[in-house]
């Protein structure tokens, strides 16, 4: 296919605000590197699907730090280890593009969302929507964390359950209050629907929207997000509400001028998602290791109740003294990230590992592969929150540990994450314990964000 003709393509695809899209290049450009085409039409696709760690474990001892792979309906590079993912974040060159690397997977669910979005358009975006995280707001929601975080807990109280679900729940209900300040109410399902179902669109082998498909579901899911939100961004803009929602419908760009409806719109939609399904993922990690590491359960638990009292939760003010918590809970991302690979899409040349790659490829780095390597992790395998203590981080390459990315394209709402992470096991540690059955270990599905296929069965009891 030649480049006019790809060009249109994309733009029958993806729609035209992709028009400006650095065409994928041909496979056979990539015949020098090493790797594996799969089989015929599916590729590499569902071996990547059915085991990804496994995948690129094998992947990386056949061919190395740098191989290509056939998935999704076109070949792309894989590049692994901390110099790989400082390359490609940090991006000092303006080498790689963000929205055209997860434009494939998430342009039909997410479109213009502050991920799709490169350089000075992401620029402007993300400093007009930081607004909602300066410390002012965040005070706000840190309060409502805690209302929230605390009933739950305390129902949850003497019980064995599926944790997996219920935090799932607990944090949509969260975020109606911090993101959107209301009470959910009935429309809970419906939304919580229309997330999980664009979510798992994302990975969807079908990637046109057909009835009875998950990408068909997906972007049903969306429509329906669309529309709820369209007719809540002029009200927002006449109220008094310190939610995010709000902060976000107000906010200004350097030119003085409000985002447009659909701009809020597009920006809302990803930051729930993102927001909603990471810190699902991230918090059940944690559970999951501190079930397995009691003995941890005691040390934070001890930080926690120099910091407040039992039951009462944590202020903003005073986050930064829950040091072991936070080593804790960055310990339980470098073993389960919760965006275990990141899509980026080469528009120049460049070269990596020994090899030139060329304009045009897709590019993926892994940071669970990195956040696994011995030559960075002794004992990576093993649970140890001490390995993010000051000193041992500045002895580590930087770039060795990237759940939330890096560079420009840092998560926008990593303090967010950190915060209801705090808050929520201030409430849980300093009034229970938390247990799973003798010899339990739940099978966890790592795409595209780790969750535990049988829900992390565990139970909480009071101390």
């Amino acid at each position: 296919m030649n480049a006019p003709a790809k060009i249109e393509w994309s733009k029958a695809r993806f729609g035209p605000e992709t028009q400006h899209w650095l065409p994928r290049n041909p496979g056979s450009t990539l015949d020098h590197i090493p790797g594996d085409d799969g089989i015929p039409v599916l590729g590499t696709t569902l071996a990547q699907l059915k085991d990804p760690t496994g995948f690129t474990n094998r992947m990386v001892a056949r061919f190395g730090k740098v191989y290509r792979a056939k998935s999704f309906g076109g070949r792309a590079v894989s590049l692994v280890g901390a110099e790989a993912n400082e390359l490609v974040l940090f991006d000092r060159d303006k080498l790689f593009s963000s929205e055209q690397g997860w434009g494939p997977v998430l342009n039909l669910l997410f479109p213009r969302g502050l991920m799709l979005m490169d350089f000075d358009k992401h620029r402007a975006d993300r400093k007009t929507l930081s607004v909602a995280f300066k410390p002012e707001p965040m005070r706000h929601y840190a309060a409502a964390l805690n209302d929230g975080i605390r009933d739950r807990v305390a129902a949850w109280s003497g019980k064995t359950f599926q944790f997996y679900p219920a935090i799932k729940q607990l944090t949509l209900d969260l975020a109606a209050t911090s993101f959107l300040g209301i009470p959910w109410g009935p429309e809970a399902e419906k939304i919580n629907k229309a997330f999980v179902d664009m979510v798992q669109a994302s990975i969807g082998i079908v990637r046109v929207p057909m009835p009875f498909t998950a990408m068909g579901r997906g972007v049903a899911g969306r429509k329906y997000l669309v529309d709820y939100f369209t007719q809540m961004v002029p009200e927002r803009r006449a109220s008094s509400g310190e939610d995010i929602f709000t902060q976000i419908c107000q906010a200004k760009d350097e030119g003085g001028d409000y985002l447009s409806v659909e701009a809020i719109v597009d920006h809302m939609n990803f930051l729930m998602m993102a927001a909603h399904d990471t810190i699902t993922s991230s918090i059940t990690s944690l559970v999951w290791m501190l079930a397995k590491h009691p003995e941890w359960q005691d040390k934070l638990r001890d930080e926690m109740l120099a910091v407040a009292p039992a039951g009462e939760g944590v202020g903003h003010n005073s986050l930064g003294e829950l040091e072991l918590t936070e080593m804790a809970f960055k310990e339980a991302l470098r073993l389960i990230p919760p965006v275990p690979a990141i899509p980026r899409r080469a528009l120049r040349d460049f070269e990596f590992g020994g090899y030139c790659i060329p304009a045009g490829t897709n590019v993926g780095i892994n940071p669970a592969y990195t956040h696994m390597m011995d030559e960075y992790w002794p004992e990576p395998e093993r649970f140890d929150p001490m390995r993010f203590a000051p000193e041992a981080v500045r002895a580590r390459h930087k770039y060795a540990w990237v759940p939330f990315g890096g560079g420009a394209h840092m998560c926008l709402g990593l303090h967010f994450a950190y915060m209801q992470a705090k808050i929520f096991f201030h409430h849980v540690l300093t009034t229970h314990r938390i247990s799973v059955a003798d010899g339990y270990a739940p099978d966890w599905q790592m795409w595209p964000i780790p969750r535990p296929r049988d829900g992390l069965t565990v139970r909480f009891d009071p101390i």
